[in-house]
């Protein structure tokens, strides 16, 4: 039976009903009858916006995130076509999917004692890669975690609008445009964190500037923000700082690495140098303080990551497995990790999808409204959901 009828008829069986949702897991609420209006019933829309309630019977399933976390969580990293999404809806609604579900199970069941589990995200172009990487992130939030998330970790690696020779080592390159933008985004996200964590070492910039050790974290990433120039150094101090303090007795935080594309990080660039020749990731001083946050060598934490085409160059474009897409390098450095494959809509998942954007008034079309036009949609789409998007945009 398609969903669209089964809704319509549970939208005139259940008639007085109340939302049991709170904002903690394991809390019970008593029923009570509603004799005025009834909140409108919903088959695609869950009744449990925390990502740490959330179960398998939900997926397929839209939550809605609050505005705030949408500010703080997500100032950066969020797709393009989500984010103006968002904005045409007036709503964020992210789909509860198998994937993120399953690693956020994971991070449930972790011995944080042990070193930090690495998780890839791998699929086909389009398929949720990114969405599912924002719902563990989401979760991780939830949960009072500090969130190092690298969106775009290949725009770190092309299209650099000013490189400069590092001041610490000269075999290396800055990219101070990039490393500023990424530390306004990180403070935005974990500000109340970052005033408890104090730094185990003394940092000296110039020589008028420096922090003490004690100081706050923020004071750390307020340096970098303030002075342009040694920002790239100042991420790398962040990390080195996260990296020593996780884990450790006297600290009370959990982090969380979330790299958007990580297969970036072990392939081309196309970045030139002065003579022309291309710069190798590894002399960015950027990714080059990255890549150790992805060594398991810390504990207190996980690392979840994407793979992007986009972020391959110079690779086919059917490419989408790990050991296509991170090269030999790249496989090598992130060997042991938990691949978690993202495929494209399941039948549910798409009529869910096409309820969504119904109830949306997405599709204006009225051959859209048609089981003719629903079918059209699945075999233009093949059910892959950033092609859907697309599809479903002109309609």
């Amino acid at each position: 039976m398609a969903l669209h009828r089964l809704s319509f008829r549970l939208r005139q069986t259940v008639t007085h009903v109340r939302s049991l949702h709170t904002s903690g897991c394991g809390q019970q609420q008593e029923a009570t009858a509603v004799e005025s209006e009834p909140e409108p019933f919903s088959v695609f829309r869950a009744q449990e916006n925390d990502p740490a309630c959330q179960s398998e019977k939900l997926i397929g399933q839209y939550y809605t995130l609050p505005p705030a976390h949408i500010k703080t969580v997500f100032p950066h990293g969020l797709p393009p076509r989500y984010q103006q999404q968002i904005k045409t809806f007036n709503e964020a609604c992210m789909m509860v999917r198998s994937p993120a579900l399953e690693v956020i199970s994971y991070l449930k069941k972790t011995d944080f004692s042990k070193p930090a589990v690495r998780y890839i995200f791998y699929g086909m172009k389009g398929s949720g890669k990114t969405m599912s990487l924002c719902h563990a992130v989401h979760f991780c939030y939830t949960q009072g975690w500090l969130v190092l998330h690298i969106p775009d970790a290949h725009l770190w690696v092309k299209n650099c609008k000013e490189l400069l020779p590092s001041s610490y080592n000269t075999s290396r390159f800055d990219q101070p445009l990039q490393a500023t933008e990424w530390l306004r985004n990180f403070r935005i996200t974990n500000e109340p964190l970052l005033s408890k964590i104090k730094t185990k070492q003394r940092y000296i910039w110039t020589k008028r500037e420096f922090t003490e050790e004690g100081a706050a974290l923020g004071e750390l990433v307020d340096q970098g923000i303030a002075r342009v120039k040694s920002s790239s150094d100042v991420v790398g101090a962040v990390i080195k700082e996260l990296r020593l303090q996780s884990g450790q007795p006297e600290s009370d935080f959990r982090m969380a690495v979330a790299v958007d594309g990580v297969n970036a990080l072990w392939g081309r660039s196309t970045i030139k140098k002065e003579d022309k020749s291309s710069v190798d990731p590894e002399e960015l001083t950027l990714v080059y303080n990255l890549r150790k946050l992805m060594k398991n060598d810390w504990t207190g934490g996980a690392i979840i990551t994407t793979l992007a085409q986009t972020g391959s160059l110079y690779t086919p474009k059917s490419a989408y497995l790990p050991q296509e897409l991170l090269g030999e390098r790249g496989f090598d450095s992130m060997d042991p990790f938990i691949p978690v494959s993202v495929p494209n809509y399941s039948e549910k998942e798409f009529e869910s999808c096409y309820l969504y954007y119904m109830d949306r008034q997405w599709l204006q079309h009225p051959q859209s409204r048609t089981e003719e036009g629903k079918k059209e949609i699945i075999f233009l789409s093949n059910k892959n959901p950033s092609m859907m998007d697309r599809i479903c945009a002109f309609l």
